[in-house]
């Protein structure tokens, strides 16, 4: 079965035991001044079964996640799942038009992938 790797903010979520359902590969939390203002960021591992299910979890506005397997990446909006290959960014079109029809800027629709 093929994994994915991606990051998760906990911020982001409806529920956070969904983080259960995934494998964690690291943490860390932002530096911002104020305690209110951090995110809790879990990089973490799992089937496209799994990842599926984090739609139902994403708070409904301005909050996405994105994962990635080689070329292949999944963009989960609450309620909506894209895929599309990151090397194309024709196949972004989609995902990028759905994440600015529920306030994320543009910039920050850049599914960026590690390794």
């Amino acid at each position: 079965m093929k994994s994915f790797k991606g990051t998760i903010v906990q911020e982001s979520l409806t529920d956070d035991r969904i983080l259960n359902q995934f494998k964690f590969l690291g943490f860390r939390v932002t530096d911002k001044e104020k305690p209110e203002d951090r995110w809790h960021l879990f990089t973490v591992q799992a089937p496209e079964k799994i990842i599926e299910k984090l739609a139902d979890y994403i708070k409904p506005e301005k909050w996405y996640a994105h994962f990635w397997s080689g070329d292949d990446v999944i963009a989960v909006f609450p309620n909506k799942i894209f895929r599309f290959k990151f090397s194309n960014k024709s196949t972004w079109k989609d995902a990028v038009k759905h994440g600015k029809s529920i306030g994320i800027p543009e910039e920050q629709l850049d599914f960026l992938i590690g390794e």
